[in-house]
């Protein structure tokens, strides 16, 4: 079985105090790979060093829309050179976010287009964070994939139909979190049980949104294979199938990427 947390934050407070511990108990649950993902340029560093020191954890290189203003002047070389590690395999995450507005919002457009363009250059997928800004977040993929195209995913998705939608008509991919599993996610199960297989990753976004039957805990990367058997259930496919597939649609959107 090839089970893969697609977004996790192993070195956040609730993971990085027992890491060890944590990856452990994900393995243990057939997990067989993690994509740990920075939101800061200060995170950069400690991400790359977890990639270095765990075969089966790769690293992401970006910056969260809620800290644009204090990356502001964040050019696309910073982002090209720490790139170029071996064991850096995406771009971001990045994007919008209008619920919380921690950030100016066109300095959040600006910094999302500078990870497009670096993503562009390099080939490596450009994970997205979007809430609250589905028609700037697809006015800019819409207008970047005009100049030349790259490869992307919405991590944790929570948008509408009509989005989904139109992000797969762009090319996209689209990654599930625990959120699936909540009582008032009907709308975005149905979405789930129809992304075409070849298009869709499950995920944690540990230790945030630990899926039911975890709800109140530090989510864990274990807790993926909740949610993939959850999403399993309303697609009518068996649980290991559906890791299968989850993990080789990864492995063909992150290139870079080796077991």
């Amino acid at each position: 079985m090839m089970l893969i947390d697609s977004h996790c934050h192993l070195n956040y407070k609730g993971l990085v105090e027992d890491q060890a511990e944590v990856l452990g108990r994900a393995r243990e649950s057939g997990v067989r790979g993690f994509l740990n993902i920075s939101t800061r340029e200060r995170e950069w560093a400690d991400i790359v060093a977890t990639a270095e020191r765990e075969p089966d954890v790769w690293a992401s290189i970006g910056i969260h829309p809620h800290e644009a203003d204090a990356h502001a002047d964040l050019g696309e070389g910073a982002l090209l050179a720490a790139a170029a590690h071996p064991r850096v395999i995406g771009i971001g995450e990045t994007g919008l976010d209008y619920y919380y507005d921690h950030s100016d919002r066109q300095v959040q457009q600006d910094l999302f287009r500078v990870h497009i363009r670096v993503a562009r250059q390099t080939g490596l997928p450009l994970i997205v964070h979007t809430r609250d800004a589905e028609d700037d977040t697809t006015r800019i993929i819409e207008d970047e994939m005009g100049k030349g195209a790259f490869p992307a995913l919405i991590h944790c998705f929570t948008a509408s139909a009509p989005f989904a939608a139109r992000m797969l008509e762009l090319g996209l991919s689209i990654s599930l979190s625990g959120i699936v599993t909540f009582k008032n996610a009907k709308n975005l199960q149905a979405i789930a049980a129809s992304v075409p297989e070849d298009r869709l990753l499950v995920e944690t976004d540990a230790p945030f949104l630990a899926p039911v039957p975890h709800r109140g805990k530090t989510c864990e990367p274990a807790f993926v294979a909740d949610t993939c058997a959850f999403v399993a259930s309303l697609r009518g496919t068996p649980c290991e199938t559906l890791a299968d597939t989850t993990g080789a649609n990864f492995f063909r959107l992150f290139g870079k990427a080796t077991l």
